[in-house]
């Protein structure tokens, strides 16, 4: 179940987080860059974890 949270998650950050950083303002597009990628790793960490359940343990 975690991992379907964390590739959801992660998903919905990327979706946000990509655009955001091209939409917002000079400060804040660092944040949503930041958004982005720890997304993209929550996606990755998901996928190892529902492919491979005991990985980390």
């Amino acid at each position: 179940m975690l991992a379907v949270a964390l590739i959801v998650g992660g998903l919905a950050a990327v979706a946000w987080g990509l655009p955001a950083a091209h939409r917002l303002t000079k400060p804040w597009d660092i944040l949503a860059s930041l958004a982005a990628l720890a997304g993209l790793a929550a996606v990755l960490v998901g996928a190892l974890l529902a492919v491979v359940p005991g990985f980390f343990g």
